[in-house]
């Protein structure tokens, strides 16, 4: 398989095409809009001046010559291939092919097309040598990959063919894999709608995030609302993820910062706690192109000399194997509670882990790509780093410390090369969302990065004294208020128009249901659980609306009232007791509601239990109206009104 590709060292070309080839289908994908030029730090500005038609297409001739064979698209050879992992990979029993096991064979079937077409792919962009963006985040929330994958690689019909041939149905077979447990909300839908888009669109990209072993939980609903259990969604293994063992890199914590010998700012951090994070590799296929970028994600453990044999031969187990489960449990959930402050540590843990672990490996590749000759002041041409929310903003002082304290640049030069690289975008202005970290934490666990921070605040002041001449703090916060508006100064006015009109339509009059044909309406909120998004004013409306009913005769109600099922959905975070109180009065409300006979089937009141990817696919498309009616100035954007409207479904917004 062969990947061309056309760019203009200032914009994306507007001719921009990429052919992607093998001996059985010719796939094309094109744009042809010209994209305005970027600044030097946006994220997915490639900027490498690509080789002449002639040179292209001479190397396309060669790559060609050498492609690895694709799996051929027929059903006889899909078949061959799931027949050959149910023998040769076995995770189950090799006597039978039941659908536990006809799932993990026809996945890794389809994983190894994805692997060669990753290779094919970042063949290419290391020979062109583009410019990567690096995608940051604590939560992916992918739901199921079989499908999906399939679908992109527009194989479904011989797939489905070849499992028929096997005794199985495609639509079973793929029930079987489990929602990856590796996000929870909008934060990480957006995370992988980024990564689908960025792998479609054939821009090269990575992903960044942790292998939760549990993920957030499984929710449970019972008589006393919800109840949370761990998700063990790793139970039978993940046909998807390729273990990379030969790719690890050391995470420490806690110690000491010392003067280096040899000078110009250096530090050597020594001592403290001493981990290791492996990577685990996840393809991600674009849609109808061959174009596979990845996500990589780290899982933690120790070095086996950690492990005290000593003291496990002597009976303290416990003592010996301390250090491991230290290490293990930063990556055993999402969002562990931080209510105490071994909470708090974890999560500041499992943060730094991400950013030092993924930025060590991004220096790693740069340097690999450079060769013998590593030119730094290049770095931001050739790597862009986004952060998804505040989680990762440890990357700033991280990359700082890579830069001067392992590679040996002077501060200056470290502190432009990392504003040229890092770039951040926030989901929310909640204060409960934005990190915020104690210094004395921050000073015990992370003792060099406090010394980075402090030098960037000096610099940020120093900075904004010499632009305007003063000390003032007043005057300071003053400018800084202006540049922030100043920020937008070229913001066009048609959108800045659109925005005013935006808030003049009286949306709340633009959904009837009364007018809709259909026995009852479907009305649901599926959202995570949170005061802001007042599931607990939608119940109060459905509980007037019930006692409105019962102050009706029957045929008074028949007459007033449409059929209504109220559909709710999502998870309260396991600590947050406000939000749990919530789920259970919406449940008793729905125990009161639906068991009355006198209402019957005017009024329903459904909680789906542990809402994921995987239910609202199927929620969505069968719901009439969506409520959003979070509180005014709360809501960054709501992803899930999004799903709603491209099924042209019913939105209902309040106004404020």
């Amino acid at each position: 398989m062969e990947v061309s590709a056309l760019c203009n060292s200032h914009t994306v070309s507007s001719a921009t095409s990429i052919a992607l080839l093998t001996n059985h289908r010719k796939w094309e994908f094109s744009f042809n809009k010209q994209t305005p030029s970027f600044r030097s730090r946006s994220s997915f500005f490639i900027i490498k001046n690509v080789a002449s038609k002639k040179q292209t297409q001479k190397q396309q001739q060669q790559e060609q010559g050498g492609a690895l064979d694709a799996l051929k698209p027929d059903s006889a050879s899909i078949a061959s291939s799931i027949k050959y992992h149910a023998e040769f990979t076995p995770s189950f029993s090799p006597e039978l092919f039941e659908l536990p096991k006809a799932y993990y064979a026809t996945a890794q079937s389809v994983r190894d097309v994805l692997v060669a077409n990753w290779n094919t792919t970042y063949d290419h962009y290391e020979k062109v040598d583009v410019k990567q963006a690096y995608y940051l985040s604590m939560e992916f929330l992918q739901g199921r990959a079989l499908l999906n994958a399939i679908g992109n690689l527009e194989l479904k019909g011989p797939y489905a063919e070849a499992l028929k041939k096997l005794g199985h149905d495609l639509e079973d077979v793929a029930k079987q894999e489990p929602d990856a447990a590796l996000g929870n909300g909008g934060l990480g839908r957006l995370a992988s709608c980024f990564l689908d888009s960025m792998a479609t669109l054939n821009y090269p990209a990575w992903g960044y995030g942790l292998r939760y072993r549990y993920g957030l939980f499984k929710q449970l609903i019972t008589k006393d609302g919800q109840e949370e259990v761990a998700e063990n969604w790793l139970e039978m293994g993940n046909p998807w993820e390729i273990i990379r063992n030969d790719i690890s890199y050391p995470i420490k914590f806690y110690g000491e910062v010392v003067e280096s010998s040899s000078g110009n700012g250096k530090k050597e951090w020594i001592g403290g706690e001493n981990i290791v994070a492996v990577a685990y590799d996840v393809p991600i296929p674009g849609y109808k192109t061959k174009t596979t970028i990845n996500l990589r994600l780290w899982s933690t453990k120790v070095n086996s000399e950690v492990f005290d044999l000593r003291a496990f031969n002597n009976g303290d187990h416990p003592k010996a194997y301390e250090a491991m489960k230290r290490a293990e449990k930063i990556c055993y959930i999402l969002y562990p509670g931080d209510e105490s402050y071994e909470g708090k540590t974890l999560r500041l843990k499992q943060q730094y882990t991400l950013c030092s672990a993924s930025l060590q490996d991004i220096v790693s590749r740069f340097e690999r790509r450079c060769g013998e000759l590593v030119n730094w002041e290049n770095f931001p041409e050739k790597v862009a780093v986004q952060m998804n929310d505040t989680h990762p903003t440890l990357c700033i002082p991280e990359l700082i410390r890579i830069l001067v304290d392992v590679k040996g640049l002077s501060w200056n030069e470290a502190w432009a090369i990392t504003q040229r690289t890092v770039a951040y975008t926030n989901h929310t202005v909640l204060p409960e969302a934005l990190e915020k970290w104690s210094l004395d934490l921050l000073q015990e666990l992370l003792p060099r990065h406090v010394e980075i921070i402090r030098l960037i605040d000096e610099e940020l002041v120093s900075t904004i004294v010499e632009e305007y001449g003063t000390e003032d703090l007043d005057l300071l916060k003053e400018k800084l208020n202006e540049m922030r508006i100043l920020d937008n100064i070229e913001l066009p006015c048609a959108v800045l128009d659109l925005l005013v009109k935006s808030h003049e339509i009286p949306v709340e009059n633009s959904v009837q249901t009364e007018e809709e044909d259909s026995e009852s309406d479907e009305v649901a909120q599926i959202k995570r659980i949170h005061e802001y998004k007042r599931q607990l004013l939608n119940i109060l409306g459905i509980v007037y609306r019930y006692k409105k009913m019962k102050e009706m005769s029957a045929e008074e109600r028949k007459s007033k009232f449409v059929p209504r099922v109220c559909i709710f959905g999502g998870k309260a975070f396991a600590t947050y007791v406000q939000a749990k109180r919530i789920v259970k009065f919406i449940t008793d409300v729905g125990a009161t509601v639906n068991h009355d006979p006198e209402i019957g089937d005017l009024l329903k009141v459904i909680f789906v239990p542990d809402y994921n990817v995987s239910v609202a696919e199927v929620l969505i498309p069968a719901t009439e109206l969506s409520q959003h009616i979070s509180t005014a100035g709360m809501e960054a954007s709501g992803t899930s009104n999004m799903k709603f409207a491209m099924k042209w479904g019913g939105l209902l917004f309040r106004k404020h």
